[in-house]
């Protein structure tokens, strides 16, 4: 399956069907994240529901602790 992901082209395998397992398959899902799919920013709760589909459009973004 080929995702936009963050602006490039991703495949990833087609055993990926939802947003969560997308965020495992990249091995953020301990991670503190925004998930946008085609343009609608989801809920964390929703995650594990929200199925992702050949072409759909993520951005995902980590937030990252400093000072």
């Amino acid at each position: 399956m080929k995702l936009h992901i963050n602006g490039d082209m991703v495949e990833v395998p087609d055993t990926i069907t939802t947003v969560s397992g997308l965020l495992e398959h990249f091995e953020l899902n301990n991670k503190v994240v925004m998930v946008e799919r085609n343009e609608d920013i989801l809920d964390k709760e929703t995650l594990s529901e929200t199925k992702v589909e050949d072409g759909d459009k993520l951005e995902i973004v980590q937030f990252v602790g400093g000072g």
